[in-house]
């Protein structure tokens, strides 16, 4: 989508068309000439401001919805609006220091992705994202008990304290007093090491012989880790917290887009596919309705940003999606404060 440059536009209508975005971004309805003329401190007559108003319709800033008289930014007003005009509201000390809280909070990463994503849909007033970071924990302890005669409860212990519970499915001769050998073993291969990468190591002893470990303790290793590996590989990638709030009061009069926007969030590979793009991108990246296609046909717009371990690597991206008239201006900056918090807390 490509906006004309901010210098073919005279002060004049520079300034009008900043009010009738600003004021439909903070209200939702077409802006009129007569609200211009009484509120913006124009100094102009409603007949010159309609003027204008023609004017940016032609060049495609600007759209009369329906019969409306008042006029809405276009996807290309939008975009040039963010990309030239927009003075972004940075995130106040107050805030800053309830985002620090929430994401500082002692616990398990996945519990602090899922505070992230209803974070940002707490902050913007519309849905949160975050897509789970892409690299594999690396493991402290496992430990193996019997839950019936064919199934073993694994507790996976991981280096930042995170603990997940699997469960492995075995014939009854694989249990026994293999698995106090079995979960010895892999503490020791499995310490500071991914699932993968344990599984690479465990196997390679096997093949030579080195592993020490009787035939029903190698089946329950080998079994063990195969399956932890390939469920790894897929998890659910993405979070996504807060749809309900894309259906306001201002959603009923547009139900159709709302649906058909809730439907796209239900496709969350699809979803997660959009923001690899701004993982690659490796920067904030902003996709306003029809640029990109998933989101086409419900008009939305996305927020979204890389966010980075303390080594500065790229392990996942977080964001916002809802309508095209969000407060760009304030959720912009509120997403980038967001990466960099939950980067801290990644480690």
């Amino acid at each position: 989508m490509n906006s004309p440059p901010l210098t073919d536009l005279s002060d004049r209508a520079r300034d009008i068309f900043r009010l009738v975005v600003e004021g439909y971004l903070d209200s939702g309805q077409p802006v009129g000439s007569k609200a211009l003329a009484s509120d913006g401190g124009l100094n102009l007559s409603p007949a010159s401001i309609r003027s204008v108003l023609a004017e940016l319709e032609q060049r495609g800033l600007l759209a009369a919805p329906h019969t409306s008289a008042g006029r809405m930014p276009t996807e290309t007003g939008l975009r040039l609006f963010v990309d030239a005009m927009m003075q972004v509201a940075e995130p106040t000390r107050e805030e800053r220091a309830a985002i620090e809280q929430r994401l500082g909070e002692p616990g398990p990463i996945e519990r602090a992705l899922e505070e992230t994503s209803a974070l940002l849909s707490d902050l913007s007033g519309a849905a949160g994202m975050v897509m789970v970071p892409t690299r594999e924990p690396r493991l402290a302890q496992v430990s193996l008990t019997a839950l019936d005669a064919n199934r073993v409860l694994a507790v996976l212990v991981g280096e930042d304290g995170h603990i997940e519970n699997r469960v492995l499915a075995l014939p009854a001769e694989a249990l026994g007093t293999s698995l106090e050998q079995a979960s010895n073993y892999l503490t020791v291969r499995t310490s500071g090491r991914t699932l993968a990468e344990a599984a690479k190591l465990v196997e390679a002893e096997i093949v030579s012989g080195k592993s020490a470990l009787d035939e029903a303790s190698r089946d329950l290793v080998q079994r063990g880790l195969a399956t932890w590996s390939e469920d790894a590989s897929h998890r659910p990638v993405l979070i996504v917290r807060g749809q309900a709030n894309l259906l306001d009061d201002s959603a009923l009069s547009d139900i159709e887009r709302v649906r058909s926007l809730l439907d796209d969030l239900e496709s969350k590979q699809s979803v997660s596919a959009l923001l690899e793009r701004a993982r690659r991108a490796e920067a904030m990246r902003i996709f306003i309705g029809s640029e990109n296609r998933l989101f086409s046909l419900s008009g939305s717009s996305v927020i979204a940003s890389p966010y980075r371990d303390r080594e500065g690597k790229v392990v996942g991206v977080l964001g916002v999606i809802g309508p095209t008239r969000l407060n760009y201006a304030r959720v912009v900056p509120m997403v980038d404060f967001t990466a960099r918090s939950l980067g801290k807390r990644i480690g």
